[in-house]
Protein backbone atom coordinates (compact mmCIF):
# COMPACT_ATOMS: atom_id res chain seq x y z
CA UNK A 1 0.00 0.00 0.00
CA UNK A 2 1.68 3.23 -1.13
CA UNK A 3 0.56 6.72 -0.22
CA UNK A 4 1.47 9.78 -2.17
CA UNK A 5 1.07 13.20 -0.52
CA UNK A 6 -2.55 13.60 -1.57
CA UNK A 7 -3.55 10.30 -3.17
CA UNK A 8 -4.65 6.88 -1.95
CA UNK A 9 -3.78 4.22 -4.55
CA UNK A 10 -5.25 0.72 -4.17
CA UNK A 11 -3.76 -2.32 -5.85
CA UNK A 12 -5.56 -5.51 -6.77
CA UNK A 13 -4.52 -8.49 -4.65
CA UNK A 14 -3.96 -10.59 -7.76
CA UNK A 15 -1.50 -8.04 -9.13
CA UNK A 16 0.33 -7.84 -5.82
CA UNK A 17 0.83 -11.60 -5.71
CA UNK A 18 2.20 -11.45 -9.24
CA UNK A 19 4.74 -8.83 -8.19
CA UNK A 20 5.89 -10.73 -5.10
CA UNK A 21 6.22 -14.06 -6.89
CA UNK A 22 9.78 -15.01 -7.84
CA UNK A 23 10.76 -13.95 -11.32
CA UNK A 24 13.64 -14.88 -13.56
CA UNK A 25 17.00 -13.37 -12.51
CA UNK A 26 18.36 -10.66 -14.80
CA UNK A 27 21.85 -10.55 -16.35
CA UNK A 28 23.51 -9.41 -13.13
CA UNK A 29 21.77 -12.08 -11.03
CA UNK A 30 19.28 -9.63 -9.46
CA UNK A 31 15.62 -10.52 -9.56
CA UNK A 32 13.66 -8.70 -12.26
CA UNK A 33 10.92 -6.39 -11.03
CA UNK A 34 7.51 -5.72 -12.49
CA UNK A 35 5.72 -2.40 -12.53
CA UNK A 36 2.14 -2.36 -11.27
CA UNK A 37 -0.21 0.61 -11.53
CA UNK A 38 -2.82 1.23 -8.81
CA UNK A 39 -6.35 0.24 -9.75
CA UNK A 40 -7.73 3.25 -7.91
CA UNK A 41 -6.38 6.64 -6.81
CA UNK A 42 -8.25 8.87 -4.36
CA UNK A 43 -7.12 12.49 -4.37
CA UNK A 44 -9.68 14.63 -2.53
CA UNK A 45 -7.42 15.54 0.43
CA UNK A 46 -5.81 18.98 0.11
CA UNK A 47 -2.80 18.27 2.35
CA UNK A 48 -0.65 15.32 3.37
CA UNK A 49 -2.59 12.17 4.23
CA UNK A 50 -1.51 11.36 7.78
CA UNK A 51 -3.82 8.55 8.90
CA UNK A 52 -5.58 5.46 7.53
CA UNK A 53 -7.86 2.88 9.14
CA UNK A 54 -9.97 0.09 7.64
CA UNK A 55 -13.39 -0.30 9.23
CA UNK A 56 -13.73 -3.69 11.00
CA UNK A 57 -17.52 -3.91 10.57
CA UNK A 58 -18.09 -2.64 7.01
CA UNK A 59 -16.19 -4.24 4.14
CA UNK A 60 -14.45 -1.74 1.90
CA UNK A 61 -14.91 1.26 4.21
CA UNK A 62 -11.68 3.21 4.68
CA UNK A 63 -11.18 6.28 6.85
CA UNK A 64 -8.35 8.69 6.06
CA UNK A 65 -7.14 11.78 7.88
CA UNK A 66 -5.58 14.91 6.44
CA UNK A 67 -2.81 17.11 7.75
CA UNK A 68 -2.72 20.72 8.90
CA UNK A 69 -4.09 22.36 5.74
CA UNK A 70 -6.81 19.68 5.33
CA UNK A 71 -8.04 18.81 8.86
CA UNK A 72 -10.65 16.34 7.60
CA UNK A 73 -11.55 12.72 8.17
CA UNK A 74 -12.78 11.28 4.91
CA UNK A 75 -14.70 8.03 4.47
CA UNK A 76 -14.25 6.07 1.25
CA UNK A 77 -15.93 3.17 -0.45
CA UNK A 78 -12.64 1.53 -1.45
CA UNK A 79 -14.45 -0.96 -3.68
CA UNK A 80 -15.43 1.75 -6.18
CA UNK A 81 -13.47 4.81 -5.01
CA UNK A 82 -16.40 6.90 -3.90
CA UNK A 83 -16.11 9.56 -1.23
CA UNK A 84 -18.89 8.83 1.27
CA UNK A 85 -18.39 11.64 3.78
CA UNK A 86 -15.93 14.31 4.85
CA UNK A 87 -15.81 15.84 8.33
CA UNK A 88 -13.78 18.93 9.25
CA UNK A 89 -12.18 18.18 12.64
CA UNK A 90 -10.69 21.63 13.18
CA UNK A 91 -7.09 20.35 13.45
CA UNK A 92 -4.67 18.05 11.68
CA UNK A 93 -5.56 14.36 11.91
CA UNK A 94 -2.54 12.28 12.93
CA UNK A 95 -3.99 8.83 13.62
CA UNK A 96 -7.28 6.93 13.28
CA UNK A 97 -8.51 3.86 15.12
CA UNK A 98 -11.84 2.03 14.82
CA UNK A 99 -13.44 0.40 17.84
CA UNK A 100 -13.38 -3.39 17.65
CA UNK A 101 -16.81 -3.67 19.29
CA UNK A 102 -18.81 -0.47 18.64
CA UNK A 103 -19.51 1.76 15.66
CA UNK A 104 -17.06 4.37 16.89
CA UNK A 105 -13.90 5.97 15.54
CA UNK A 106 -11.07 7.48 17.56
CA UNK A 107 -8.92 10.23 16.01
CA UNK A 108 -5.76 11.85 17.34
CA UNK A 109 -4.80 15.41 16.51
CA UNK A 110 -2.07 17.99 16.51
CA UNK A 111 -2.12 21.77 16.65
CA UNK A 112 -3.85 23.43 18.33
CA UNK A 113 -5.42 21.18 20.96
CA UNK A 114 -3.30 17.96 20.69
CA UNK A 115 -6.40 15.99 21.63
CA UNK A 116 -7.97 12.60 21.02
CA UNK A 117 -11.57 12.66 19.79
CA UNK A 118 -14.12 9.85 19.91
CA UNK A 119 -16.78 9.90 17.19
CA UNK A 120 -20.02 7.98 16.69
CA UNK A 121 -20.16 6.44 13.21
CA UNK A 122 -21.86 7.11 10.79
CA UNK A 123 -23.35 10.30 12.28
CA UNK A 124 -19.86 11.59 13.19
CA UNK A 125 -21.17 13.27 16.29
CA UNK A 126 -18.38 13.80 18.79
CA UNK A 127 -18.82 11.61 21.88
CA UNK A 128 -15.77 12.80 23.82
CA UNK A 129 -12.62 14.84 23.60
CA UNK A 130 -9.63 13.65 25.62
CA UNK A 131 -6.88 16.08 26.49
CA UNK A 132 -3.58 15.60 28.27
CA UNK A 133 -0.84 15.63 25.66
CA UNK A 134 1.09 18.86 25.24
CA UNK A 135 2.23 18.16 21.66
CA UNK A 136 0.92 16.45 18.53
CA UNK A 137 -0.59 12.98 19.18
CA UNK A 138 1.24 10.97 16.54
CA UNK A 139 0.06 7.37 16.99
CA UNK A 140 -2.56 5.23 18.72
CA UNK A 141 -2.88 1.49 19.34
CA UNK A 142 -5.75 -0.53 20.73
CA UNK A 143 -5.43 -3.18 23.44
CA UNK A 144 -6.25 -6.79 22.52
CA UNK A 145 -9.59 -6.59 24.36
CA UNK A 146 -10.51 -3.44 22.44
CA UNK A 147 -11.16 -1.20 25.46
CA UNK A 148 -7.93 0.67 26.05
CA UNK A 149 -6.20 3.02 23.63
CA UNK A 150 -2.59 4.01 24.12
CA UNK A 151 -1.45 7.25 22.50
CA UNK A 152 2.09 8.31 21.64
CA UNK A 153 2.88 11.98 21.21
CA UNK A 154 5.62 14.41 20.34
CA UNK A 155 5.66 15.38 24.02
CA UNK A 156 7.62 12.13 24.57
CA UNK A 157 4.84 10.41 26.53
CA UNK A 158 2.59 7.39 26.20
CA UNK A 159 -0.85 7.82 27.70
CA UNK A 160 -3.41 5.09 28.35
CA UNK A 161 -7.10 5.87 27.92
CA UNK A 162 -10.15 3.70 28.69
CA UNK A 163 -11.91 4.85 25.53
CA UNK A 164 -14.05 2.02 24.18
CA UNK A 165 -15.26 0.42 27.43
CA UNK A 166 -15.30 -3.18 28.58
CA UNK A 167 -15.22 -6.03 26.06
CA UNK A 168 -18.63 -7.43 25.14
CA UNK A 169 -17.87 -10.87 26.61
CA UNK A 170 -18.57 -9.54 30.09
CA UNK A 171 -15.07 -10.34 31.33
CA UNK A 172 -13.29 -7.64 33.22
CA UNK A 173 -10.48 -5.98 31.35
CA UNK A 174 -7.90 -7.23 33.87
CA UNK A 175 -8.95 -10.85 33.23
CA UNK A 176 -8.57 -10.46 29.48
CA UNK A 177 -5.18 -8.74 29.70
CA UNK A 178 -3.75 -10.87 32.48
CA UNK A 179 -4.00 -8.08 35.05
CA UNK A 180 -2.62 -5.20 32.97
CA UNK A 181 -5.99 -3.66 32.19
CA UNK A 182 -7.01 -3.42 35.83
CA UNK A 183 -4.14 -1.09 36.76
CA UNK A 184 -6.24 2.03 36.30
CA UNK A 185 -4.38 3.55 33.38
CA UNK A 186 -5.56 6.87 32.01
CA UNK A 187 -9.06 8.28 32.09
CA UNK A 188 -12.33 6.53 31.46
CA UNK A 189 -15.14 8.09 29.46
CA UNK A 190 -17.59 5.26 30.11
Amino acid sequence: FFLNKQKHPFWDTLLLTQVTMPTRPGRNGAMASQSVAPRLTLNQHCAAVKALAWCPFHRGLLASGGGTADRTIKFWNANVGGLLNSVDTGSQVCSLLWSKHNKELCSSHGFSENQISLWNYPSMTKIAELKGHTARVLHMAQSPDGGTVVSAAADETLRFWNVFGAPPSGKKRGEVLGGLGGMGFGRSIR
